[in-house]
């Protein structure tokens, strides 16, 4: 059954990728390269956009695609607050392009990329998946946008489909093949290590007033092999019959920003510079997930996202990017 991965010269579209490839599943990518890395890709590439539905039906066809993961989206914040329309095109007219594919093409299950950035500010911790869904931000509300579509594309053709919902993504690869390549880098993890390596000279920390244990922000990361992981069960998932539903993807345990970089001192061994900064407008103080029903539906158990396990293997691709 092969398997057609958007977005898949990407960070965590490449590292499905390699998982399905280890897994011994045919795949197939397709990006336009905008923002991933040809060299990250180990399958064959189809050089397209999603929005460009005859190329995309072309390509399900001639590859016998069975099933679709799709990670292709614009995903910056403060980029989409920018420029609003530029991510409604992309991800929303994008993965309209794309199901319109599919559906001509007869190919039914789809696991999609989204985000926890459809709850917007919680109202509750943990967060599960009946939350209310507010998004602050442009980038948010076009995920929320996709899985409505969703919604509606299994209730009217059938479509099967699974959303998961990723709190924060990071670490890497434990072979060092692959990892964090973001222009610009705004993730945490990686800004931190850039500051131990020396490619940086300082981490900023956004608000140390906040109402936890340390007075900086709370955020539960997810090891980027553990939500590949949990994107197979996923398949597998629709595989048996599974019509639609949303999975949060989280670890359940949250890490202060002051915990990220003193883990990240220990791991590495070295000094990381602190710049304090004013908060941020918009950074919620704690956002921890509830991945209760991942658990139950999926089978889905994380096994790589203690915050030591992240950052050690964030450290191994760090220090083969600046030794390259």
């Amino acid at each position: 059954m092969t398997i057609l991965v958007t977005g898949g010269a990407g960070y965590i579209g490449s590292h499905m990728v390699k998982l399905l490839q280890a897994r011994g599943r045919p795949v197939v990518v397709l990006d336009d390269l905008s923002t991933g890395h040809r060299d990250a890709v180990s399958a064959p590439l189809v050089e397209g956009r999603t929005d460009d539905t005859p190329a995309v039906e072309k390509l399900l066809r001639e590859h016998s695609v069975k099933a679709v993961v799709h990670f292709a989206a614009y995903s910056l914040v403060g980029e989409s607050m920018v420029d609003p329309l530029k991510y409604y095109a992309n991800n929303v007219g994008g993965t309209t392009g794309l199901l319109q594919a599919m559906r001509a093409a007869g190919v039914e299950r789809i696991v999609f990329s989204s985000t926890a950035a459809v709850y917007g500010e919680p109202q509750r911790v943990p967060i599960d998946e009946d939350h209310p869904r507010n998004p602050v931000n442009p980038y948010g509300a076009t995920k929320l946008a996709v899985e409505r579509m969703l919604d509606d594309a299994h209730a009217a053709y059938g479509l099967r489909s699974a959303s998961l919902r990723y709190f924060n993504a990071a670490g890497a690869h434990r072979d060092g093949s692959l990892g964090e390549r973001h222009n610009p880098e705004t993730h945490l993890i990686p800004l931190v290590l850039q500051a131990a390596s020396g490619r940086r000279a300082s981490v900023s920390i956004f608000g140390a007033d906040y109402p936890t244990r340390d007075g900086t922000c709370v955020r539960d990361y997810i090891h980027v092999e553990d939500l590949c992981e949990a994107h197979l069960l996923a398949l597998d998932w629709l595989d048996g019959g599974g019509g639609r539903e949303v999975f949060n993807l989280g670890s359940e345990h949250g890490a202060t920003v002051k915990e990220i970089i003193d883990t990240a001192r220990r791991e590495t061994g070295r000094d990381i510079h602190v710049v304090q900064a004013p908060r941020r407008p918009g950074d919620p103080a704690v956002l921890v997930a509830s991945c209760e029903r991942a658990r139950r539906v999926l089978g889905w158990t994380p096994t790589r996202s203690d915050t030591a396990t992240i950052v050690r293997d964030a450290w191994r691709w760090e220090r083969a990017c600046t030794s390259a």
